[in-house]
């Protein structure tokens, strides 16, 4: 194993708070970094519209981001932000977002975009590939999407002519559940024929609803490796539980509940992706902002303003000004620190941020985690936006999150 691999699993092992000990807990949070270093998120589940409204992103700013799947990355692009840092732990996920934005800058049109992300299920995406992004993308970058296992056999780019949303942790997670659901006699993406929110919520309860009632399904949802394929580790797992007095089913069923019924299918990609694998087959279904026909000319003029490193937010922060940083996107990842690791990196965002900078992240409980756990000092000197924090959580379409939150630099 090389030196920058054992640095990428130190990063991952302490960020998931693994310490050496063979206590159940520890091994659990191994398997899970072990995990989270192959593709996690094909699609990143946060609604980049809320969060662009709760940024308020101005043609100085420069965002700061943890990157996942890049979807929303390149979505904010819409917003017309000076620059854009998108950071990640994973070298996988730098990997893609470095595709995604090479793809955007160099692909012909739209057409070609969407092809490849939208649809990411045609062999033409890896003729695509080899006459335009190939030779644009750094050596690394390359190299990792033309990786073949054990030197032979297919380049990891073939992903994308085989359904590229059924694959990673996330991908097969969602499969598991349609294997699931089919074995009770239920087909979830039958949801995706529904055509009122009063056909959804029927649905959800006619078909959906009773497969929690299973004992195997409730007993599965109570091991804390069970969720590992949404990319929640056992720390986030239990802030999870949290939420429904420890009581995992009862959560899920929750959320599951929000995303079938509060939110028109047409309207709710993520709906399409949890319960179609996929986006809708006609352009004209709901999509993310950076897959837009319409936004395709912007994204692809913007595509430089944004980096990709593989770094940590703290990290990242430690390097910056003072005062230099305008917006702050930390998506669920502070359900996964412990108190220490909060503190650092709540008192770099303070050091680095401007006067009305914002920071925005989600939450697997419905509070925010911050309070008696940030030093009051630092948490002082940030305005708390509750009453706009509960709006936008209504409204975030991704449905699995309890709360998420903005705080504003006083």
């Amino acid at each position: 194993m090389s030196g920058r691999e054992i640095t990428v699993s130190a990063r991952l092992r302490s960020a998931v708070g693994y310490r050496r000990s063979l206590a159940p807990a520890n091994l659990l949070n191994a398997l899970f970094a072990s995990l989270f270093k192959g593709l996690v998120y094909p699609q990143i589940w946060e609604d980049p519209e809320v969060d662009m409204e709760a940024l308020a992103i101005a043609p100085d700013c420069h965002v700061v981001a943890i990157a996942s799947g890049g979807c929303n990355v390149l979505s904010y692009l819409t917003a017309d932000p000076a620059r854009v840092t998108a950071l990640d732990l994973n070298p996988t996920h730098v990997a893609l977002n470095k595709l995604k934005l090479t793809a955007a800058a160099q692909f012909p049109s739209w057409n070609e975009f969407y092809r490849f992300f939208g649809v990411a299920n045609e062999k033409s995406n890896i003729v695509a590939y080899d006459r335009w992004l190939a030779s644009h993308l750094d050596e690394k970058t390359r190299a990792y999407w033309e990786h073949r296992r054990f030197g032979a056999g297919e380049r990891r780019i073939g992903i994308f002519a085989r359904n590229f949303y059924r694959h990673g942790l996330l991908g097969r997670c969602i499969g598991f559940g349609h294997f699931v659901a089919r074995a009770y006699g239920v087909n979830p993406g039958d949801l995706l024929r529904a055509r009122t929110l009063e056909e959804q919520k029927a649905y959800f309860a006619d078909k959906l609803a009773p497969l929690f009632d299973r004992r195997i399904i409730r007993w599965a949802l109570a091991q804390q490796f069970s969720l590992f394929g949404l990319g929640i580790p056992p720390a986030q797992y239990e802030a999870l539980a949290g939420a429904g007095n420890g009581n995992m089913a009862a959560v899920v069923y929750e959320r599951l509940e929000r995303l079938s019924c509060d939110f028109r299918i047409e309207d709710n990609y993520f709906a399409w992706q949890a319960f179609g694998r996929g986006y809708s087959h006609d352009e004209r279904g709901p999509l993310p902002p950076y897959l837009r026909r319409d936004n395709f000319e912007t994204i692809k003029g913007r595509a430089n303003r944004v980096e990709v490193l593989n770094r940590s937010f703290t990290e990242y922060l430690e390097a910056q000004k003072g005062n230099s940083r305008d917006r702050y996107i930390l998506l669920d990842a502070q359900d996964w620190m412990n108190n220490a690791q909060l503190n650092a990196l709540w008192t770099q965002i303070t050091r680095t941020a401007k006067p009305g900078a914002r920071v925005i992240f989600r939450t697997a409980a419905k509070p925010s985690l911050l309070p008696g756990r940030v030093a009051p000092e630092i948490l002082n000197r940030w305005d708390y936006r509750e009453a706009e924090s509960l709006a936008f959580t209504a409204r975030d379409r991704s449905a699995i999150y309890g709360g998420f939150h903005l705080y504003v630099l006083k």
